[in-house]
């Protein structure tokens, strides 16, 4: 990929996508270029990837082929008003923002754009990212395939239809949450029956991490997976009993629609 990348926002998100480009060696350092209203987190960025850093919005939206709108949902208007007349005319802008629909940031720019929203989670961080990519109209099927080269480097990348995008919200840009939760939740039982902290949040990450593989290496269906675990009369039935006894599908199912619809009501506002 021989194009330059510029990033508006340099969090955590904006950081990992920047590592993920750098060690995938999609392009060079030389390449990307960052602005942030904060000096020290643009040396930082200098320090840990040798990109180039900015204080001018301007300057990395004139000079970028590809362009990150990394900043929080409610300082996207103020940065489109500020960056819309010096966006080239080819320019791919990448938008992460809950909230923000395809339709909202086009009518922001006030004129055609071409433009990939993205629906990322943290997990992007460790190179296990998984992200939901729906582009507009204007972004032709290799530009696409820049974008969705971009986050591949940082897990998987899916296209999707906007209007799943908020489904993806409830089941992987916030499900990290849940997954903590279980993992925290676990360990807690396991020190209450002796087991050290940290040797009790080694077993159950892991525990969580080798289960997901086998989901996705296998492509059998977890169901079918779980009937593997669980021997007749056996220690790990009596367990899925009590979760089933407790509500536990019921609880992820809701907070799934919860969140989804939560997501739905942010990008009516």
């Amino acid at each position: 990929m021989k194009k330059s990348i510029g990033f508006i926002g340099s969090g955590n998100m904006g950081s990992a996508i920047i590592g993920g480009i750098i060690s995938s060696h999609l392009v060079s350092p030389s390449d990307i270029t960052a602005a942030d209203i904060s000096p020290s987190a643009l040396e930082s960025l200098r320090e840990k990837f040798g990109i180039h850093t900015s204080s001018d919005n301007l300057h990395v939206a004139a000079h970028s082929d590809i362009l990150f709108l990394s900043v929080k949902p409610n300082i996207y208007p103020v940065v489109i008003k500020e960056i819309k007349e010096s966006i080239r005319e080819n320019t791919i802008i990448v938008a992460i923002a809950a909230g923000q629909s395809i339709e909202k940031i086009e009518a922001l720019f006030e004129r055609d754009i071409k433009l990939a929203k993205v629906m990322p989670n943290t997990p992007a961080l460790v190179g296990a990212g998984m992200a939901a990519i729906s582009p507009n109209k204007f972004l032709d099927e290799e530009e696409l395939t820049d974008v969705l080269e971009i986050f591949k480097s940082l897990g998987k990348a899916e296209v999707v239809p906007e209007h799943l995008m908020d489904v993806v919200t409830g089941i992987s840009g916030s499900s990290p949450a849940y997954v903590y939760m279980f993992i925290e939740a676990m360990a807690d039982a396991a020190v209450a029956e002796g087991m050290p902290r940290a040797l009790a949040y080694e077993f159950s990450a892991q525990a969580v991490l080798g289960s997901a593989k086998m989901v996705l290496d296998t492509n059998q269906h977890p169901g079918a997976l779980k009937d593997m675990v669980c021997s007749p009369g056996g220690t790990t039935i009596a367990a899925v009993c009590e979760l089933e006894r407790k509500g536990m599908r019921d609880a992820v199912i809701s907070a799934v629609k919860v969140c989804t619809e939560k997501s739905r009501e942010m990008g009516r506002s």
